[in-house]
């Protein structure tokens, strides 16, 4: 599991408590990566760096969602990877669910979607700018995908580095879906729970991560990539 973390004072070690209650039937690793935090994030990680489990990877300039995911990933040694942000709008009791289609055969790569499960609090702005990146994603690659931007992505370990990534920010979400979809892995999606907090409370996605999703899937969509899925 990898845990992108800028400036959340105020959830990461609820967060990270919450990840450690969930009941799994596989072993539980935590790399959370502090992108460049200026507030007492990074206090509150070193702190539990020693904890069995948890390792705590630093970022000395701030780089973004995508880079951050892209080091946590150097560092993981587990089968899966499933990305967790820092906040607490996603549930880690949907983590049974978003597991089991990977550990049952049925998929290489698994989406928590907040439009098939349930949603709460989510803009009317950010609810279009979602359903839009869904339908454009679709569109695009063929696949009925109806939640692209879920922070909820989980994947076999070897799938998501055979993608090379390149992502800094936010294009983390379409540069996969991308390559998930290009690559001909299988994938699904789950229903899973979903609270939205507000800029005031720290949300840091703005319009402008929307239009550059948007040029990521398409710039994707017809990029050349090689044998792995990487561009």
């Amino acid at each position: 599991m990898i845990i992108p973390a800028h400036n959340e004072e105020a959830t990461i070690e609820e967060v990270i408590r919450q990840v450690r209650a969930v009941d799994l039937d596989v072993d539980l690793e935590i790399v959370a990566v502090d992108d460049a935090s200026t507030d007492s994030t990074p206090e509150i990680l070193s702190r539990l760096d020693d904890t069995p489990g948890i390792v705590v990877l630093t970022h000395p300039a701030n780089r973004g969602k995508g880079a951050a995911i892209r080091t946590g990933l150097e560092s993981v040694t587990g089968d899966m990877v499933l990305i967790q942000d820092a906040d607490l709008e996603y549930d880690p009791s949907d983590y049974p669910r978003l597991i089991e289609p990977v550990t049952a055969g049925r998929a290489d790569v698994v989406y928590g979607s907040r439009f098939t499960g349930r949603r709460k609090n989510m803009a009317f702005a950010n609810l279009v700018a979602n359903k839009l990146l869904a339908w454009t994603a679709s569109l695009l690659y063929g696949k009925r995908i109806t939640d692209e931007a879920t922070c909820y992505k989980l994947f076999r370990t070897e799938v998501l580095r055979s993608f090379d990534l390149s992502c800094e920010r936010f294009e983390f979400c379409p540069e996969v879906t991308a390559k998930t979809m290009r690559g001909g892995f299988s994938f699904v999606e789950v229903p899973i729970s979903y609270e939205a907090r507000t800029v005031e409370a720290g949300k840091k996605i703005r319009a402008f991560d929307g239009l550059e999703a948007l040029w990521t899937l398409v710039r994707f969509r017809f990029a050349k990539l090689s044998k792995g899925g990487g561009a």
